[in-house]
């Protein structure tokens, strides 16, 4: 996609522990988005227990989805 540059070489970040920030993740609950970390107990177990899944689509020969 970029144009290389001759003679580039990668840049290699080294980050201290000091310098890291913990990542928060949200998810879609009820038709809204909240972070996990506002959890129970409960409902955290429910979200580490989700099957998480790739949605592709099938298609016939002609360009329509399929049946299956």
């Amino acid at each position: 996609m970029y144009p290389e540059i001759a003679n580039e070489r990668p840049i290699e970040l080294e980050l201290s522990d000091d310098e890291r920030q913990p990542c928060e993740i949200w998810t879609r609950v009820m038709g809204y988005h909240r972070p996990t970390s506002s959890f129970n107990i409960g409902k955290q177990g429910e979200h580490l227990e989700r099957k998480h899944f790739i949605e592709t689509k099938r298609f016939d020969g002609d360009g329509a989805p399929s049946a299956h």
